[in-house]
């Protein structure tokens, strides 16, 4: 018992990331070496991401805790986690570029909104453009209609103008 007591602040601590994350991945780094460890460390700490080694009992006990008891089959093995408290799509682009070019690093699972996602779910978040594309592809989607509107109305005008550059000529041939 006096063991388990002794773990509790890390299962606690566990527990909040894994509440407060909005994306997490699971990935086995057996194989990396030192320097490799450092850099994606490095990487991850650019963009904001929190990459913790878990001992895989206290991470299962956290899972159960915060209710996500699919990620425990992936609880095997050496694992790492990391945390993507303000962007769910930058541990998974980070790691996935991380893992095209060292293949020790394993990606297990993933995290986004409370529910766990396989490898396939990981990748294809990875694969999803930077956000500040995706809003651009949105806001560009919102303005089209607008300048079709605007076209529209400046095509009236543009023919009344026309209408009246004709009429103006007409009676300049008349008057002559």
């Amino acid at each position: 018992m006096a063991k388990i007591a002794e773990k509790q602040p890390v299962v606690q601590e566990l527990k909040e990331k894994l509440e407060q994350a909005v994306g997490v991945v699971l990935v086995d780094y057996r194989g990396l070496n030192v320097a490799q460890a450092t850099e994606l460390r490095k990487r991850l700490r650019e963009a904001g991401v929190e990459y913790k080694v878990v001992k895989n009992t206290l991470a299962r006990l956290a899972c159960r805790e915060v209710g996500l008891s699919d990620l425990e089959p992936y609880l095997e093995g050496p694992n790492a986690l990391a945390f993507g408290l303000t962007d769910p799509v930058a541990p998974a682009k980070i790691l996935s570029e991380f893992a095209k070019d060292n293949k020790q690093l394993e990606i297990k699972a993933g995290i986004v909104d409370g529910k766990v996602i396989d490898v396939a779910g990981v990748k294809a978040l990875a694969d999803l453009p930077p956000r500040e594309v995706l809003l651009a592809k949105v806001l560009g989607g919102l303005q089209a209609p607008l300048y079709g509107f605007a076209n529209v109305l400046q095509g009236n005008l543009r023919n009344l103008v026309y209408v009246l550059e004709a009429i103006r000529k007409k009676k300049e041939e008349g008057a002559a």
